[in-house]
């Protein structure tokens, strides 16, 4: 059985985030982002067979940009 060092890929990459990462980079606490979760109000994740949570980098990011209120000027 080949055996993989899931986090030494993901700092090689730099593709994969924790969710304790992302509360981080968030600051917000891991109870808010259950109920995001819950809600359907988070990037799409990925649960590994141990259980952990990872989500892509680009998802995340795509998910934050989706965030951006328009502040253009209103019709």
């Amino acid at each position: 059985m080949t055996i993989i060092n899931f986090n030494d890929a993901a700092d090689r990459r730099g593709y994969w985030l924790t969710v304790p990462e992302i509360l981080e980079d968030l600051q917000i606490h891991r109870r808010t982002w259950q109920r995001w979760r819950a809600l359907g109000k988070t990037p799409d994740c990925t649960r590994l067979p141990n259980g952990d949570l990872r989500i892509k980098r680009h998802d995340y990011e795509a998910w934050l940009d989706s965030l951006a209120e328009d502040n253009g000027s209103a019709g």
